[in-house]
C-alpha cells in the first residue's frame, strides 16, 4: 500500500485472473478507504497472467488499484440493511468468475432483490441456472451476516427468473397429465428446493394430483401422483 502525496491510496494485489486480483485489490482498499466507492476506483493491470503447459510454470495476475482516501460512496443503498450487502456480494463474485454485469437493488416487503443486467448473463446463469441458484443460496446466508433483521434474497438476471418459472409451470404441467393419464406417479427432474416449492404450490390447487419430494440433496425430485376416487 503506498500514498503517493496526492490523497491517492494504491495496492498491488495477484490472483488465478485478472477478476481476482480486481477483487482482492477491492478488499484491501476497503479496509484502508471506510465507505469506499467502488465506482471511483482506477485499475492497472501489470500482467494478466498465463497457464503453464499441464500446470507447469503458472504466472499469476498482477493488478494494481487506486483510490482518493476520501472516496466515499454516497448511494443510499449502501446500508446492508437496504440491500446494499447482497448488491456487493453479487459484484464481487460476478468479478471473480469474469462476468461483466451491472445491478440494481430493490427491497420491498421483506425480500432483496437484485437484478444483473449485462453481456455475460449466460455466465452468470450457468448451465440449468446452477450458478445463480447458487449464489442465491449463498447471498442469502452470507450478505447479512452480523445483522439481526435477515431478508429473503433474490437475484434475477435479464429476466431468468419469470423464464423459469414459467417453464416450471409447463413441466408441472405435463407432468399432471401424464400423472392422469397413465393412473400412476409421474417424476419430474430434480431441481433445487426454490423451484419444488414453485412446484408444489403450482399444483396444489388442483384436486385430481398430489405433489411430494423424494430423494437426496441435490438430487431431490417431485413426485405428481394421481388422487384416486370412488
Amino acid at each position: 500500500m503506498s500514498d503517493d502525496g496526492t490523497g491517492m491510496v494504491r495496492v498491488e494485489a495477484t490472483g488465478e485472473t485478472v477478476g481476482e486480483a480486481k477483487w482482492a485489490a477491492l478488499k484491501q482498499l476497503e479496509q484502508l478507504v471506510p465507505n469506499l466507492d467502488r465506482e471511483s476506483v482506477e485499475f492497472q493491470v501489470v500482467t494478466e497472467g498465463e497457464r503453464g503447459l499441464l500446470g507447469v510454470g503458472y504466472t499469476p495476475a498482477h493488478v494494481v488499484a487506486s483510490a482518493a482516501a476520501g472516496a466515499r460512496g454516497d448511494d443510499p443503498l449502501a446500508e446492508p440493511g437496504a440491500g446494499g450487502a447482497a448488491r456487493e456480494f453479487v459484484e464481487r463474485v460476478a468479478q471473480v468468475i469474469g462476468a461483466s454485469v451491472t445491478t440494481t437493488v430493490s427491497d420491498r416487503s421483506g425480500t432483496v432483490t437484485v437484478t444483473c443486467s449485462g453481456p455475460d448473463l449466460g455466465l452468470l446463469i450457468g448451465k440449468h441456472g446452477q450458478t445463480i441458484d447458487s449464489l442465491q443460496f449463498i447471498c442469502s446466508q452470507a450478505a447479512f451476516r452480523g445483522y439481526e433483521t435477515r431478508k429473503r434474497v433474490t437475484i434475477d438476471a435479464g429476466g431468468y427468473r419469470e423464464r423459469r418459472e414459467a417453464m416450471l409451470q409447463r413441466q408441472a404441467d405435463r407432468g399432471a397429465s401424464d400423472a392422469l393419464r397413465y393412473g400412476r406417479p409421474v417424476e419430474l427432474d430434480s431441481m433445487a428446493a426454490a423451484e419444488r416449492k414453485i412446484v408444489h404450490l403450482y399444483l396444489q390447487d388442483r384436486p385430481e394430483v398430489e405433489t411430494h419430494s423424494e430423494g437426496d440433496e441435490p438430487f431431490r425430485r417431485i413426485v405428481i401422483s394421481p388422487i384416486r376416487t370412488g
